[in-house]
């Protein structure tokens, strides 16, 4: 692999600004324009960034396969266990009104999680994507 020190310093320096903007990104979807979607693919990007300048093998090291697999499942279950929760508690599916005392405050509970749940799935699968086209170098 060829040695550029300036695309290593620089992508050390940008890597750490695109997760802390994937988590306003995330956590700011409920009040304006975002969510976990958009949160997901940002994250990945820094990962991604990671990869193609230091290298797929060291990313793997980062973010191992069995971690980007237990991350995925979690973001599932996430969004599934937040429906069924609503279910359990004498809503409908995903009527997230039924998960606190206060419908407004269970509405903002219920978004935050769902939410939550597909920017883990859409990170890592985001991740997976890019590390399985891009093999070993």
């Amino acid at each position: 692999m060829k040695q550029r020190p300036v695309l290593r310093v620089s992508s050390k320096f940008l890597i750490a600004p695109i997760l802390l903007f994937a988590l306003y990104v995330q956590f700011h979807g409920d009040f304006g324009p975002g969510g976990g979607f958009q949160a997901g693919v940002i994250f990945a990007s820094a990962f991604i960034l990671y990869a193609i300048i230091f290298g797929v093998s060291n990313a793997r090291k980062v973010m191992p396969a069995w971690l980007t697999r237990i991350l995925l499942s979690t973001g599932v279950l996430i969004y599934g266990g937040t429906g069924l929760a609503c279910v359990l508690m004498g809503g409908a599916y995903l009527d997230y009104g039924v998960l606190l005392h206060d419908p407004v405050h269970g509405q903002e509970l219920g978004i935050m999680l769902i939410e939550f749940g597909v920017g883990t799935t859409v990170s890592s699968a985001m991740i997976t994507i890019f590390f399985n086209f891009a093999g070993q170098d």
